[in-house]
């Protein structure tokens, strides 16, 4: 019983790591339709905060699959950064 629920929440917590990744998508759709839908200091405290979440994921907790989520989370928050910048400083 106890295997078959935590075999459940791996399955579960793999779904949550899509979702989340997914719910990244609208932003970056809307900044590379040049739609400033993204907040420049919110996504500087996330890109940061997933960095160093990244770090203790790879050095500390070095579970691949927590790596995996972690690092996409990163990517998806520093590809939005990027975005947003790259259209602050285009339009200004």
């Amino acid at each position: 019983m106890e295997e078959t629920l935590l075999h459940l929440l791996i399955l579960i917590y793999g779904f949550c790591g899509i979702v989340t990744f997914a719910g990244y998508t609208p932003t970056i759709i809307d900044l590379l339709n040049k739609k400033p839908s993204a907040s420049i200091p919110t996504y500087i405290t996330w890109t940061t905060t997933m960095f160093f979440t990244t770090l203790y994921a790879v050095f500390v907790n070095k579970d691949l699959f927590f790596i995996g989520f972690v690092v996409a989370e990163f990517l998806a928050c520093l590809i939005i950064l990027i975005l947003r910048l790259r259209l602050k400083y285009i339009k200004n």
